[in-house]
């Protein structure tokens, strides 16, 4: 925990650097880089962002941490329910394993319950969003917009009744803009260019793990390097005298113990 975290609205002054941030987090997870900073952008323009509870957090004046509202709706034949969803939640990937997520997840919880919001749905991490309430969309006959169900459509009912509402969750229309690749070609041009690293073909979702390059080894600790951290780590006898210095890995990062490797492998970008 971060004794002196603040979480607050976001100001102009704010932007780059909650954009940054957010890049960072989710830098190589989804897919080689990322395109969270630009979706912020086009939430910030879109008539839909609900900026009264979205928030970000701040250590030691730094944004370390941000999540962002936007109107959502719940369509069943000619009966449409206005709701909210979020996302990003992004939180500064040197600094994980502080909560800063969830103090960002309850604050905004407590905002929209207080503003009167029906409830909240998302597409995310289904072992991630229960502990803050949220339920799988499926029971509540929540799907997505094609009608298929999945474990990472949740709901979190606020201020209605959600058994007697069902049916597709449709988002912003503006979220459409992410696949302009030209825009967020420019946008990029105005960060920092870091490497991109990709780890298998077709979809990839690098979460509860981290990728990162071991820069030394010291005896049996393996020193890898993550953004501006190394982090010790140990290997398992299977990968003994596969990891050298320099080999792209996998690792588990234990904010409180131990960290392991567990995966080599070869950046197919490079």
């Amino acid at each position: 925990m971060l004794n002196n975290l603040i979480v607050r609205a976001e100001t102009p002054a704010d932007h780059k650097n909650t954009e940054l941030m957010a890049m960072r987090s989710f830098f190589n997870k989804y897919e080689p880089a990322a395109t969270e900073h630009f979706l912020i952008r086009i939430i910030r323009e879109s008539k839909d962002y609900i900026p009264e509870i979205s928030r970000i957090a701040e250590y030691n004046g730094r944004i370390v941490g941000a999540v962002y509202y936007t109107k959502a709706w719940i369509v069943d034949g000619d009966k449409k329910y206005e709701i909210a969803t979020f996302g990003p939640l992004a939180v500064e990937p040197t600094l994980e394993g502080n909560d800063i997520g969830g103090i960002l997840m309850r604050e905004t919880i407590k905002l929209a319950k207080e503003a009167g919001i029906k409830g909240i749905a998302l597409m995310g991490e289904p072992y991630y969003y229960p502990r803050f309430g949220f339920e799988r969309g499926a029971k509540y006959g929540l799907t997505d917009p094609n009608g298929n169900v999945f474990d990472e459509l949740m709901v979190l009912p606020l201020n209605d009744d959600f058994s007697n509402i069902k049916g597709r969750l449709i988002e912003s229309p503006d979220f459409d803009k992410l696949g302009d690749t030209e825009k967020l070609e420019e946008i990029n041009k105005e960060f920092p260019s870091y490497r991109k690293v990709k780890v298998q073909e077709g979809f990839m979702q690098i979460f509860g793990q981290h990728l990162g390059v071991v820069e030394a080894i010291k005896d049996d600790t393996y020193m890898v390097r993550y953004w501006e951290l190394l982090i010790p780590a140990k290997v398992p006898d299977e990968l003994k005298g596969k990891v050298v210095t320099g080999s792209d890995v996998q690792f588990i990062w234990n904010h409180k113990g131990e960290s392991t490797i567990t995966k080599v492998f070869k950046n197919l970008l490079e």
